[in-house]
């Protein structure tokens, strides 16, 4: 959901039209023959979150995903939730090495150890900002004012350099300013709709 746009539009809508089954057109990462995806991709990407707890799953989801498809972390999007008790903060926070060893063990989900061991530090850090802001949400949407940017056709931006930079600052791994901006897509803070798709926004 977060790569770049190599062909022109016009071919890509071309390409869409005969896709969707439904006959809306979408962004062109959206796998048509992906329920998963036509789903993520319709109801959540782009849209505003303001939840803490979707703000977690979303950002260690992201983090798993550097270096693969975002269409394979969807995928074992369920099995995440299940290894690490419905990516509820504080019990991430308590794993310990028990724990992360049975995680590499589970084979629904990524098995990288380096990445495992990340999302409960992360998981840490992201409580000591709520503890210092009250929540994450006021961290995240701070940087923006709480105001939507609309841009597409972007892999980074200033934005996700310098929140990359703050929260690699604060101690988070695996947060880097592509895979914060994608972040930043998913939750909504930045929405990168294109225009033939039917959620754009126009401004």
């Amino acid at each position: 959901h977060k790569n770049k746009i190599v062909t022109t539009r016009r071919c890509k809508t071309v390409i869409q039209k005969k896709s969707w089954s439904d006959g809306r057109v979408r962004c062109y990462w959206a796998n048509p023959k992906n329920e998963k995806y036509i789903q993520y991709h319709d109801m959540e990407w782009g849209v505003p979150t303001h939840d803490d707890a979707t703000l977690f799953e979303m950002l260690m989801l992201e983090t798993f995903q550097a270096g693969l498809s975002w269409e394979c972390i969807l995928n074992k999007r369920d099995n995440f939730r299940r290894a690490f008790d419905n990516f509820d903060l504080r019990a991430v926070c308590n794993y310990d090495d028990k724990k992360i060893s049975e995680l590499m063990q589970d084979d629904g989900i990524i098995r990288n150890r380096r990445k495992i061991v990340a999302t409960v530090n992360n998981a840490r850090v992201f409580a000591k900002i709520i503890d210092e802001f009250g929540t994450f949400d006021k961290y995240l949407w701070q940087w923006t004012d709480g105001k939507i940017i609309y841009e597409y056709d972007k892999t980074q931006s200033e934005l996700s350099d310098k929140i990359s930079n703050d929260l690699r600052r604060r101690g988070m791994r695996f947060v880097g300013t592509t895979t914060i901006y994608a972040f930043l897509q998913a939750t909504g803070v930045i929405n990168s709709h294109l225009p033939e798709c039917f959620c754009h926004i126009k401004q």
